[in-house]
């Protein structure tokens, strides 16, 4: 299939799911009702258009990101996860509802943000010295193991039940009542970090060849590296610091549309960014129109989407090895 193709097509399923994300839910508003008096126009004004709208930056991120990582580790089970920047992001905010007792979005995307700042310093200070992209993801596993431990330590000591209950509500991760607000806190650093993995587009196709080979064209993997730090950081934290922890759509969504862009890495870049986009936008539709006063957390249908995608990739990949 052209790539060009391929992103039309796409960015034509992203419109579709975006409108399809204003429509749904348990209040059917058509579009009818969107530029009229009808009451149910409020609905989508003040509740679903920002949720439409970080669904779409936030998907973008996280499958832009897994593309990237694939990429640049040449390992298929890459994730956004590998690098830390989730967990650290995950941590901030956590300790912001815990010690600071936050409650307002500011403050937690705020602590989130500064969180994600310091993974990605640490993770460029343990990988700086290191051209190799073992080095590379085994300092976001080291990265990504402490988060964890700290985030359950915090959680160990939170002071009441209800800051407990807040934070497994936040971890879980949702799209759920967010505002104008987070849009405007986390959509500039959503952008600002897909640019930069943009950028990594000719590196990613060199590194096909070897680390070796890559040298040898020109191109510097000290520079790679750190601009993968800083644009994970960017997108990463900030999808994080609004939705909490939503995984596997790096994941799955590189591997979907890998068969459609061919070999280059380069060319995977810009669908799976749209992918993502239309990956969370039709999950989060979806969860709510689920039975239930309630909604299913975007990050749980997520996990239930991926893990059986994970797991048929492994027997893939061991079946891969048999022949």
């Amino acid at each position: 299939m052209k790539r060009s193709t391929l992103i039309l097509g796409l960015t034509a399923l992203v419109a579709l799911l975006f409108l399809g994300s204003l429509m749904a839910g348990k209040a059917w508003v058509p579009p009818s009702a969107w530029f009229t008096a009808d009451p149910r126009w409020w609905i989508v004004a003040e509740l679903r258009l920002p949720r439409a709208i970080l669904g779409l930056g936030v998907g973008a991120a996280l499958g832009l990101t897994g593309a990237v990582l694939q990429g640049f580790l040449r390992n298929p089970l890459a994730d956004p996860s590998v690098v830390g920047v989730s967990s650290c992001a995950a941590l901030g905010a956590v300790g912001a509802i815990v010690l600071l007792s936050a409650s307002t979005p500011l403050i937690i995307f705020g602590s989130a943000m500064l969180a994600a700042a310091g993974g990605m310093a640490l993770l460029a200070g343990l990988a700086w010295r290191s051209r190799s992209a073992v080095a590379f993801i085994l300092a976001g596993t080291v990265l990504a193991s402490l988060a964890g431990a700290l985030t359950a330590f915090v959680i160990s000591i939170a002071p009441n039940p209800y800051a407990t209950a807040e934070i497994i509500d936040w971890i879980m991760g949702s799209l759920t009542d967010r505002s104008f607000s987070e849009v405007q806190f986390a959509m500039p650093f959503i952008a600002m970090g897909c640019v930069a993995l943009l950028f990594t587009g000719r590196a990613l196709d060199a590194l096909t060849l070897g680390e070796d080979a890559a040298r040898s064209l020109g191109i510097r993997l000290r520079r790679t590296q750190m601009l993968i730090v800083v644009g994970a950081g960017l997108a990463v934290g900030a999808s994080v610091a609004v939705t909490g922890v939503v995984g596997f759509v790096g994941l799955i969504v590189p591997h979907l549309l890998r068969p459609l862009t061919g070999a280059r890495p380069s060319a995977l870049l810009l669908p799976s960014a749209l992918g993502g986009a239309a990956l969370v936008l039709a999950a989060d539709s979806l969860v709510r129109l689920g039975p239930g006063a309630t909604e299913i957390r975007l990050g749980v249908a997520m996990a239930l989407i991926g893990t059986p995608f994970f797991f048929a990739l492994l027997l893939r990949m061991r079946r891969s090895a048999w022949i």
